[in-house]
């Protein structure tokens, strides 16, 4: 199996706000008016990495985002709903223990990701739509969070940021 490395730089990978690396590869030539601001392509993709002890940390898009698995480990993505219900999704080729080759995480969710202690990445890819645009792309503290979902401190505490990166 090839490893992270091979991965980031023959993918030619850069760092994400979020955590992890990323690639964009496709965004739609057409675009569409969204009823919450301006103009999004139809689509975007990347390829997404992410290391052992390097999450994706918590964040909300105002699309729906579609992934795919495609090599290394298994990757978990966690899931606040708008309802606040936690929901934990494991991406991976292990469909006999539960794990499923893609998934969506809906517009509005509150969501980040990591791979398990001891494991050593995960590379998938993840299409929003409408595309993905910065402005519609929201980080989290640990300290909003846990004022409107105190019951999932824990999850919270590992997957939001204390201080947002400038």
């Amino acid at each position: 199996m090839k490893n992270a490395e091979y991965w980031i730089e023959n993918l030619a990978m850069t760092p994400h706000t979020e955590g992890g690396y990323f690639k964009e590869m496709l965004r739609s030539e057409g675009e569409l008016v969204t009823e919450y601001a301006n103009k999004r392509a139809y689509y975007t993709s990347i390829y997404f990495l992410l290391r052992a002890g390097n999450p994706s940390h918590f964040h909300r898009l105002q699309s729906d985002e579609v992934w795919y698995f495609h090599t290394g480990d298994s990757l978990n993505i966690h899931i606040i709903h708008p309802n606040g219900k936690y929901e934990k999704v494991k991406l991976g080729l292990n469909v006999e223990q539960g794990e499923v080759l893609q998934a969506v995480v809906p517009k509005g969710a509150i969501f980040g990701s990591d791979v398990d202690e001891g494991a050593d990445y995960s590379l998938v890819s993840c299409m929003v739509s409408p595309g993905f645009d910065y402005r519609d792309f929201e980080l989290f503290t640990q300290h909003e969070l846990l004022k409107d979902y105190p019951k999932h401190e824990q999850i919270i505490k590992k997957l939001a940021y204390e201080k947002i990166p400038e």
